[in-house]
């Protein structure tokens, strides 16, 4: 599962020193439409089941954010998670337009990914900081609760702590802006943030690292384990600082057997966590919205699952 973190890792090069990319389009061009019987299935359902939008990103750029809203919406997903967010606009729409389309497929857009490199450059900075006011009044518009950066600068030779304090530093300064919203802003980890910096562990270091009362994490259960450690620990040690989380497995939810998920969702659960999101980044079949009904399907049946 390289798709995300590869690109990830591209865009922060063009991001480096503050420059602006547009925002990371995320997931999948899809074939196969639920079932009739999948459909009626779904719309009994009562759990809220989340989207993290990258996973149709295909079928974003081949058929159209509207198609995509229909489909998931048919499945039964209820909350969605954008990634397309770009000079004011989300997928090439107003903040009104989308959130109209969303309305009538009975959606709502409750997070939303994107991102911004920091600059140490004291001009840069109040450019940086002038784009993250236009972002946050885009988003209010939306009404999203949460406006989430899933990436940072990272280079396994060259980054010290130092470099992971300023990032935590800037984390901050922007989460005291989304508050003025309303809005709360957070991190999305892949796997390299448990990786060390000398003995120092990057995620802890970010977790006791940032304003507390501005910065929350999105935790991706997949990355977090795949870098090699426990979700359920650290969703215990720092209860308080995960609002959302990504649930997500190698492919689809459910097929590898690696992920354990009932232990996640029980201490979810005891931390109040209530917003999550499936993300899929890789499709056994290469059919990304049969992907998305398989991962829709097996949470729908779990009965841990609320």
């Amino acid at each position: 599962m390289q798709n995300r973190r590869n690109f990830l890792k591209q865009a922060s090069l063009m991001l480096a020193g503050g420059i602006v990319v547009p925002q990371l389009l995320t997931s999948c061009a899809g074939k196969a439409k639920p079932t009739a019987d999948a459909a009626v299935g779904a719309a009994a359902s009562t759990k809220r089941i989340g989207l993290q939008l990258y996973s149709l990103r295909d079928m974003v750029k081949d058929e159209g954010i509207q198609k995509v809203l229909e489909a998931v919406a048919k499945i039964g997903y209820k909350n969605l998670e954008a990634a397309s967010y770009d000079d004011g606009k989300f997928y090439g729409l107003a903040p009104a337009d989308l959130k109209k389309m969303l309305d009538d497929n009975g959606l709502k857009m409750t997070s939303s990914h994107l991102s911004k490199a920091m600059s140490k450059d004291k001009k840069e900075q109040a450019e940086v900081m002038a784009w993250w006011d236009k972002a946050i009044e885009a988003h209010n518009q939306l009404g999203v609760k949460y406006m989430v950066q899933p990436m940072m600068d990272y280079d396994e030779k060259t980054t010290t702590l130092d470099d992971v304090k300023q990032w935590c530093d800037y984390f901050s300064s922007v989460g005291l802006k989304t508050a003025a919203a309303s809005i709360a802003f957070g991190y999305h980890n892949h796997d390299y943030e448990f990786k060390k910096i000398g003995n120092q562990v990057i995620y802890d270091y970010m977790l006791d690292n940032v304003s507390k009362n501005h910065v929350f994490f999105e935790l991706d259960v997949y990355w977090c384990q795949f870098g090699g450690a426990n979700v359920v620990d650290y969703m215990k040690k720092y209860a308080g600082q995960f609002k959302a989380l990504h649930i997500k497995d190698e492919k689809e939810i459910g097929a590898s057997g690696k992920m354990n998920f009932k232990p996640i969702f029980d201490q979810m659960y005891a931390n109040n966590i209530k917003d999550w999101y499936v993300e899929i980044e890789e499709y056994t079949n290469n059919d990304p919205l049969s992907s998305c009904q398989q991962s829709y399907d097996f949470l729908n049946k779990a009965d841990y699952v609320k």
